[in-house]
């Protein structure tokens, strides 16, 4: 295979303010899949993560433990890089925001951007929350606490440094405007324009003076860099980036720009932070970054207050590593949230690693060694059901492909399960065992045998970065040296005259439910408890929110005048996807099409009467120049209108003739 250009793949850095779930490893196994498929297109890749070790609540965690602010991080760091080891990831580099380099040349860089003038010094006086090590204004707040977590937040007021954000605004807005690929998914582009960028920017705080544990100014030692000017150049300290150096590093100049891999909750500082200091340093920005979106538990989000928590390490003693890689890139869509819990997992290993993959690779090495002592030849004796296979394999490589290239690794997925699905079905169409019962039929058998081989050649070959071990353990098996992703486009390459194993060990057993659920004993009843405890809390806060409700709208309304009228913006919109919000049984988010390539996204307490699917396609009624909102964590840019009726209230559904973006009045 011709080598390929470079290719410099990140994760965001991993706070070190605790022990990480399954959920924020998922992060490190999706950049990993890419990361392997990427080497195996032939690109040079350099796949990078690591730790993000400073800040306020690492100072306050460290003293709660009296312990040093680095005695804390080292001992976190080594749990987070423990994980990621775990799972079988193959990063090439692991950075920490305290390594000596870091931290000496994001001083460098802080001191460049003061010299040019794009950060002066100043006083801020604000909203803090500690737990996102972030300022919020008066207005920005919703119901008194921090817009981003829910939590609450402090008065703040102390001597900073400022970075000119709107300097460089109009300048990122043109960047992504004519970059559809930079933002991804697509949809998530609109929300940075229309609820970040075009409103206009506020200057960044990016020093602080109340804490110290941080990365010092070295021209002013009342100050430490503060955490996103800190955070995100690791992605180029890295590869020995220097503001001051008339060459750059060899590394630097063959890798940058990257792509990021980043959750979809901070995006905003990966395309609108990050690329703006990048233009101040007269640097490219990203080619990509990539926000995926979350693996929930159930409903929510993964909290140790809830009680909720799933650890990959406790998942991996159960059910191995390769089948929680699998799990965690199977569910969880391209654009939207997945959900794991115990039942969830064991479903999934019974019906697709058990019932489609390991009974597959079980059944045909058995076969082969049964009627030809595991050798393997081709006579060619084709039929027409065995073009069918050849044509699925061909599409399975070419199509997961495609998906790779777009990062839809569930897409890419369930292409390689397509494979094996009609794989299982070659068998019982061709029924080798009926064959063998007839000498005159032993070329036929011998061909259909081929053909299942080469299939499983081809789907572990397609397999590999996904699932690391469990494609070698198959190429194994199959004693074939026929291994690149270049061989599994053309179908016929497994040699002829080798051996295969004498048997397939089970790669992956089926589970009893039951008797799983059983074993789980004290823990699963320890969680269902907790479990119980939160729906309990849940419903009386969704009782108290109603109440609320229903207060606000029997208030009586004053009465309007025709200018307060005219302020109102009233468009058409169409609903291009819904889905239930994770948080709120009685909320729906939906991406509404304005025209013109103004897609929103807008919260409405519309869940329950109608169901994504019934509301998705239609055209709505929306006003369109509400200030965005907050609702349960999740933004929302615009209102879908609804009327009063005896059921409660209906959406006002337009009719399909009237464009998206069509202005009523």
């Amino acid at each position: 295979m011709e080598k390929k250009e470079p290719y410099f793949l990140t994760t965001a850095i991993a706070y070190t303010s605790g022990r990480p779930h399954i959920g924020n490893t998922y992060e490190i196994i999706l950049s990993d899949a890419i990361a392997r498929f990427k080497r195996k297109q032939g690109y040079d890749v350099f796949f990078q993560t690591g730790t993000d070790e400073h800040g306020i609540k690492i100072e306050e965690k460290a003293a709660a433990a009296g312990v040093s602010p680095q005695e804390f991080v080292d001992g976190v760091k080594q749990q987070i890089q423990s994980n990621w080891d775990l799972m079988n990831t193959s990063y090439d580099y692991f950075i920490r925001t305290t390594d000596e380099d870091h931290v000496r040349i994001v001083q460098k860089i802080f001191k460049k951007l003061y010299e040019q003038g794009d950060i002066y010094k100043g006083e801020y006086e604000g909203w803090y929350c500690t737990p996102c090590e972030s300022f919020w204004t008066e207005s920005q707040l919703v119901d008194g606490n921090c817009p981003d977590c829910g939590r609450p937040v402090q008065k703040a007021k102390e001597e900073a440094y400022f970075f000119n954000m709107q300097k460089y605004a109009d300048r990122l807005i043109q960047y992504i405007e004519d970059h559809p690929e930079f933002i991804q998914p697509e949809s998530r582009k609109n929300e940075m324009l229309n609820n970040f960028l075009r409103p206009g920017l506020q200057d960044l705080c990016v020093s602080r003076s109340s804490f110290t544990w941080g990365v010092p100014v070295d021209f002013d030692d009342k100050h430490v860099v503060y955490v996103w000017l800190d955070a995100l150049t690791n992605y180029i300290t890295s590869l020995g980036y220097d503001p001051y150096a008339e060459k750059q590093s060899e590394e630097f100049t063959k890798f940058w720009p990257g792509t990021h891999i980043i959750g979809k909750d901070i995006l905003r500082f990966h395309t609108i932070y990050w690329p703006i200091f990048l233009m101040a340093l007269d640097l490219p920005l990203p080619k990509q970054v990539f926000g995926h979106p979350w693996l929930l538990v159930g409903e929510g989000k993964m909290s140790k207050s809830k009680g909720n928590v799933i650890y990959a390490e406790d998942l991996v003693e159960k059910f191995g590593v390769d089948a929680v890689r699998y799990y965690c890139l199977h569910e969880i869509p391209f654009g939207s949230d997945g959900t794991i819990t115990w039942d969830l997992v064991v479903e999934r290993i019974n019906s697709d690693l058990a019932n489609i993959l390991g009974n597959l690779v079980s059944r045909t090495i058995a076969m082969n060694q049964k009627y030809f002592d595991g050798e393997v030849h081709n006579p060619n004796v084709n039929e027409e059901v065995d073009e069918q296979l050849k044509e699925t394999a061909k599409e399975a490589v070419n199509n997961t492909i495609a998906k790779m290239e777009e990062f839809r690794v569930k897409d890419a997925l369930d292409e390689i399960f397509t494979l094996l699905r009609r794989s299982n079905k070659y068998i019982d169409e061709t029924e080798p065992w009926i064959l063998a019962r007839d000498p005159e039929k032993k070329d036929r058998l011998q061909t259909v045998l081929y053909n299942l081989l080469e299939s499983l050649r081809i789907s572990a070959i397609l397999l590999e970065p996904f699932m690391p071990d469990t494609g070698k353990t198959i190429l194994d098996l199959l004693n074939t040296d026929q291994r690149s992703l270049e061989s599994a486009e053309t179908f016929g390459l497994l040699e002829e005259g080798i051996h295969t194993a004498p048997k397939a060990p089970a790669l992956f057993a089926r589970i009893d439910p039951k008797k799983f659920a059983e074993e789980m004993g004290e823990q699963a009843a320890d969680l269902k408890k907790e479990n119980k405890k939160v729906e309990k809390q849940q419903k009386k806060a969704k009782k108290e929110e109603s109440k609320k409700e229903k207060k606000n709208e029997s208030e009586i309304k004053k009465e309007a005048e025709f200018s307060d009228f005219e302020k109102i913006e009233l468009k058409a919109g169409k609903i291009l996807s819904a889905k239930r919000h994770p948080k709120a049984d009685r909320l729906l988010i939906e991406e509404v099409d304005l025209g013109n390539g103004d897609v929103r996204q807008i919260v409405s307490g519309i869940a329950e009467k109608y169901t994504p699917e019934e509301i998705t396609g239609k055209t709505v009624l929306v006003v369109s120049n509400l200030k965005p909102a907050k609702l349960r964590g999740e933004l929302s840019s615009g209102m879908i209108l609804c009327a009063d009726s005896a059921d409660g209230y209906e959406v006002i559904f337009l009719p399909d003739s009237i464009q998206p973006g069509t202005v009523l009045r």
